[in-house]
């Protein structure tokens, strides 16, 4: 506020200064005027007194007098004449010549002199005051709205600037004060919102918080009772206090029942920590399927070639699905992927048609070594089969691939035969 403060300032000493500029050079040309003006009415006078001497022989006694003879009303800027002739003595020409004050002129005859007093100074003031009005007005004016504008909008405006720190900085159970700016109402509604749906999502994540904690809390004290058990089985069996097999039949088969137990505290544990722990945000629209694989085709068909991999891509005529184009170009990558990762690098094949109501696309690997029974799993987080050797990866990407279409109203499955083909099958929605 201070630069602005600073601004109207310096906004009015240049309004100030240019008033005094405009005044200077208006009462500069009204003095040129004036001067041409009283000195074309003296030259009359001039013209005036010599005739009135020729007809009347004699001087002119006043300005009044001459004016009557003349036929005028006036001389402008005139206000007084006197006159003295040639052979008159000191005193008269004493008394002529003596300065009142009056700016004068003299103009002499062959017999007479004459004493012309005029006003030289501003008494017509009807330029000044025109100038210094439209100025005065103009300068309101721009000031009125200046001012305006600094108390109606910047102020205001500068009282919220520290709204979206205090929302960053967390300080959110404070409601906004109302205030009387009109312009700001719907500003200030929205942020109140705002801070309201921050405040909410806030105490939801600290609710859901406490409860992972609380939940871990209880499944690790839970965990004590299975493994204290163990620990005694495993201590029983080492001093070989049962001598009986069936006995040690027993102990073995409550060790593996305490195990489950664990087994499954453990699962609950890791569900409890991994919740909610991606973002599976999609934007559903209508896209053409056609698109997506031309990206997919263009991003691979280079790459399979330096990976000396048979890349063979069929699709059937375009057609718009129901999908997030984004999305789906990352499901489809991620399957490619896996192919090129887990496969034996011989081939890879695409194969996208339309059935019904539904888009179908079909990746094809050769060199699935993935075990039958591990097939289940393979969409399960943080899975990985006995395939994948020391290839590196975190077992999320499947587990990404089925939860991004499910969110889009699709599915996707696989499948290995007895050739060792995998097949992975995206289904997505026909409009």
């Amino acid at each position: 506020m201070k630069n602005i403060n600073w601004l109207l300032g310096k906004l009015f000493l240049l309004f100030l200064a240019l008033l005094i500029c405009v005044n200077l050079l208006a009462w500069k040309y009204q003095g040129k005027t004036e001067s041409r003006m009283h000195k074309v009415s003296i030259n009359r006078i001039s013209h005036d007194v010599q005739r009135f001497e020729e007809e009347k022989k004699r001087a002119a006694a006043n300005l009044l007098e001459l004016m009557d003879f003349a036929g005028v009303d006036n001389y402008g800027q005139i206000t007084g004449m006197f006159s003295i002739g040639r052979g008159d003595g000191p005193k008269e020409k004493e008394r002529f010549w003596k300065n009142y004050g009056a700016d004068y002129a003299v103009v002499a005859t062959d017999e007479y002199y004459y004493k012309i007093t005029y006003v030289s100074g501003n008494e017509n003031k009807e330029l000044f005051l025109w100038i210094n009005g439209t100025a005065a007005m103009f300068v309101a004016a721009v000031l009125c709205v200046l001012l305006y504008i600094r108390f109606e909008i910047l102020r205001p405006f500068h009282q919220f600037s520290q709204l979206p720190y205090q929302l960053s900085k967390g300080n959110l159970t404070v409601p906004l004060q109302e205030n009387k700016y009109r312009l700001f109402g719907r500003f200030l509604w929205g942020m109140d919102l705002l801070r309201e749906h921050l405040e909410e999502q806030k105490q939801r994540e600290l609710k859901l918080q406490r409860e992972k904690k609380l939940l871990l809390l209880s499944l690790s004290h839970d965990l004590k009772t299975p493994l204290s058990a163990i620990k005694l089985y495993a201590r029983a069996l080492g001093r070989n206090l049962y001598k009986n097999e069936e006995k040690n039949q027993e102990i073995a088969e409550h060790i593996n029942q305490k195990a489950d137990e664990i087994e499954k505290y453990i699962s609950e544990i890791v569900r409890a920590s991994n919740e909610d722990f991606l973002d599976f945000q999609v934007q559903n629209q209508e896209i053409y399927i056609g698109k997506v694989l031309e990206e997919i085709r263009a991003y691979y068909q280079e790459k399979m070639v330096l990976n000396q991999i048979d890349f063979r891509m069929e699709t059937s005529r375009n057609c718009l699905v129901y999908a997030d184009f984004d999305r789906l170009v990352e499901v489809i990558q991620n399957v490619v992927e896996n192919a090129i990762k887990y496969g034996d690098g011989v081939w890879i094949e695409i194969d996208a048609c339309r059935q019904d109501e539904e888009y179908f696309i079909k990746i094809r690997n050769s060199g699935s070594q993935l075990a039958p029974k591990e097939l289940p799993h393979i969409f399960d987080s943080f899975f990985r089969g006995s395939n994948v050797e020391k290839q590196a990866g975190s077992g999320l990407g499947l587990y990404i691939c089925r939860q991004l279409m499910h969110r889009m109203e699709g599915e996707i499955t696989a499948a290995v035969d007895e050739k060792d083909i995998m097949t992975v099958v995206v289904a997505l929605r026909v409009l």
